[in-house]
């Protein structure tokens, strides 16, 4: 019997965090060569949601899963429909401080060749579609501050 995979056979949910340090810069992982798809792309940390997880707490799971980091999440973003090489993904993508942003360490390298601190003036060409979004809808104030 074959196993059913989120993204390939139903629309899997998951989501990504534009995660500001002191500075106000983010937070972005460059996508290694082992990865299933756009490979070299920058992207904001996150993943998916486990079935009975809440988002925002699948995010703060993620996050340090991936970067051993704790955050606090204030902001949520519009959605995005991540369609790319046959898979398809709704994103939740969320916004949040880094609570202890020296801890940051890359804990899945088999997945994600760097972690990086960028300004949001000074930003890698090659942006996962997802975190375009997000960025550009955080620049034209399109979120939703949460208590």
């Amino acid at each position: 019997m074959k196993k059913i995979k989120p993204g390939h056979d139903y629309i899997g949910v998951g989501g990504g965090v534009l995660i500001f340090n002191k500075k106000k810069e983010i937070l972005l992982k460059k996508r290694s060569a082992r990865s299933r798809n756009e490979i070299g792309y920058w992207e904001k940390p996150g993943g998916a949601v486990d079935y009975g997880e809440k988002s925002a707490k699948a995010m703060k799971r993620e996050i340090k899963e991936e970067a051993n980091m704790a955050i606090k999440i204030w902001g949520l973003l519009p959605h995005t429909d991540h369609i790319v090489d046959g898979q398809h993904w709704l994103a939740l993508n969320y916004l949040a401080d880094a609570t202890n942003e020296k801890s940051m360490k890359n804990m899945e390298p088999e997945k994600a060749e760097e972690l990086e601190w960028f300004s949001l003036k000074k930003l890698p060409r090659k942006i996962a579609q997802p975190t375009r979004e997000s960025i550009k809808n955080y620049l034209k104030g399109k979120y939703i501050k949460l208590k």
